[in-house]
């Protein structure tokens, strides 16, 4: 058993300030409509919201690239925005995180996809979504690679992100692996069902345990190191990280190292946006040269922070810390064959 002492992980979360992550994938706005409720709709059958506060926040990959400037690093964005009001919105608010929005495509004739929570207190009543999630055309796919291929050699690591709207087809993501292979540069991804064997090649890729079941077409053995490894091997990565939620991660390399992340019992209050969490610290602390074991550690640390907290919210290297120094931390439990 082994741990991420406290100072190594401040060290790692240092070296964050030198460091740049290019994040691709599918952007969103998340529009919060809050509020209480005191009576039933005369109209029908439900309740009434009496608003008390609206906001937006970052979701998707804008989630992902507003964790990676929280946390010191500078990061660049490529993806796409409708060329209407949400999608100037959804710029201005990677701009005020202080991430380069050169790199995210406009499309006239695709809206950007927004989604809207309605709440009462800490429970939400209902959610609507706005978007379009067929694949981008050629054209579209075309300028976002070239946007990848602009970017790429400034950055240190890269985070593909995929919500299954459309952006990330299959000639996106073989060129974004490809353009990364050649410069060395190290690749997180976070699949989706519908390119999900599109990832081969990448250096970490991160389901959680819903979506490695669907794609897998069985049960997830987490806790057995060989059926880990079967995984891995399937899926032609170097490293595979699946997220369990509350039961933490389970890691395996292609060294024939497997790690168990388990996390302390701790008070769970929404988990949105903790994937998003998870892809940015890895590729941070990548680029910043841990090991993958270390990146993942201190990803669950971060996710830990994350959920206890409503609604998508990003976290700081000054939480992450006070979380590894409130203890106990979070075993690793290894295993190598």
């Amino acid at each position: 058993m082994s741990v991420l002492a406290a100072d190594r992980a401040a060290e790692i979360l240092r070296g964050a300030s030198a460091v740049r992550v290019l994040v691709v994938g599918d952007l969103m706005l998340d529009r919060y409509v809050s509020g209480r409720v005191d009576r039933v709709s005369p109209e029908a059958p439900v309740p009434v919201v009496r608003v008390e506060r609206e906001w937006v926040a970052l979701g998707g990959a804008g989630n992902v690239a507003a964790n990676v400037t929280a946390l010191g690093a500078a990061c660049c964005v490529v993806g796409c925005a409708g060329d209407d009001a949400d999608g100037a919105e959804l710029l201005a608010e990677l701009a005020a995180r202080d991430a380069d929005a050169s790199g995210v495509v406009r499309t006239p004739d695709r809206p950007t996809t927004v989604k809207t929570r309605v709440g009462a207190g800490p429970q939400q009543i209902v959610r609507f979504d706005r978007e379009v999630d067929e694949e981008v055309d050629e054209a579209v796919a075309s300028a976002i690679v070239a946007e990848v291929r602009r970017l790429m050699a400034g950055c240190h690591a890269v985070v593909v992100q995929d919500y299954d709207k459309g952006v990330l087809t299959s000639s996106v993501v073989e060129a974004v692996l490809a353009l990364a292979k050649s410069s060395g540069t190290p690749v997180v991804a976070d699949p989706k069902r519908r390119r999900f064997f599109d990832y081969r090649g990448a250096t970490v890729l991160k389901p959680n345990r819903r979506e490695l079941q669907e794609a897998l077409g069985e049960p997830v053995r987490a806790s057995d190191a060989g059926w880990m490894e079967a995984a891995r091997a399937r899926l032609d990565c170097d490293h595979l990280l699946v997220t369990l939620g509350e039961q933490g991660m389970s890691l395996v390399s292609g060294d024939g190292r497997w790690v168990q992340l388990s996390i302390e019992p701790e008070e769970v209050y929404d988990v949105s946006g903790a994937g998003d969490t998870v892809s940015a610290v890895v590729a941070l602390a990548l680029a910043a040269e841990a090991s993958v074991a270390e990146a993942a550690a201190l990803a669950t640390h971060a996710a830990a922070v994350e959920v206890r907290r409503p609604g998508v919210r990003t976290v700081t290297a000054t939480e992450v810390m006070a979380h590894i120094r409130a203890g106990p931390n979070h075993p690793i439990h290894e295993e190598v064959e």
